[in-house]
């Protein structure tokens, strides 16, 4: 587990991100520290999967830095970041159909150390196991949300990151799956990766996380434990809007 002396593995610094004359960012400073499950929170339109997309290189940044592991990675092409160690989901889960379960986690494999089909095969084989993930050869109609869900996760672990950016994955999922992904991502963490979970479902956030940061209009509003934050006027005024 961090502590609070624990060195950022990843640092950003006055991070903006414009869509024409909208900043989705509007100048996000943050440290996540290694090892640790940093809690990414805000209402909707804060800038969440925004500041995701743009540390893991799917958008450029419009000005700011972002440092991981004392290297400066902004504005790097998606899959120079991810081969340094910078996993992530996504929101909306797109498996390719045509593909099996294992195929689709070895993608993960390929893109992230370039390797071949084989080592590739053998890595998403582990990674499924290590996910909770069987009968791997079948197609992705005969997969639950759950089982999709953990097939994303693996993906991205198949790519052996240092830092995983979770988006959303417990969403729609009922108390007892949830409860399975929570346990899950314990695991990820305790194997010495480093865990920035995006999620609306108060309970994953306060059983999870070591901190949180919570972010509105692009800007981090608040951070530090949940217990802490969640009580803070600020946030609570973001969270449902008027006057705290």
């Amino acid at each position: 587990m961090a502590t609070s002396q624990t060195p950022p593995i990843l640092k950003i610094e006055n991070l903006k991100r414009l869509f024409g004359g909208l900043a989705a960012l509007g100048g996000a400073t943050l440290e996540i520290r290694e090892k640790e499950v940093l809690g990414i929170l805000g209402p909707n339109g804060a800038g969440k999967t925004t500041l995701i997309n743009v540390i893991a290189g799917v958008y450029p940044a419009t000005s700011g830095r972002i440092f991981f592991e004392g290297r400066e990675i902004t504005n790097l092409p998606a899959h120079r970041i991810c081969r340094m160690g910078v996993g992530r989901t996504f929101q909306l889960a797109k498996p390719l159909e045509d593909l099996t379960l294992l195929e689709n986690v070895m993608i993960g494999a390929l893109f992230g150390k370039g390797k071949t089909l084989k080592k590739a095969a053998i890595t998403a084989e582990e990674t499924c196991e290590f996910v909770g993930l069987r009968d791997l050869q079948r197609g992705i109609s005969r997969m639950t949300a759950l089982e999709i869900k953990k097939m994303q996760i693996a993906h991205a672990l198949s790519a052996a990151p240092t830092i995983l950016f979770l988006d959303e994955v417990m969403a729609g999922l009922n108390t007892d799956e949830t409860h399975e992904m929570i346990e899950l991502v314990r695991k990820i963490n305790n194997r010495g990766v480093t865990v920035g979970i995006v999620e609306h479902v108060m309970r994953v956030i306060k059983e999870l996380t070591n901190r949180v940061v919570v972010l509105d209009w692009g800007q981090v509003i608040a951070e530090g434990p949940y217990l802490e934050v969640s009580s803070d006027p600020v946030v609570v005024s973001a969270y449902l809007g008027g006057d705290a």
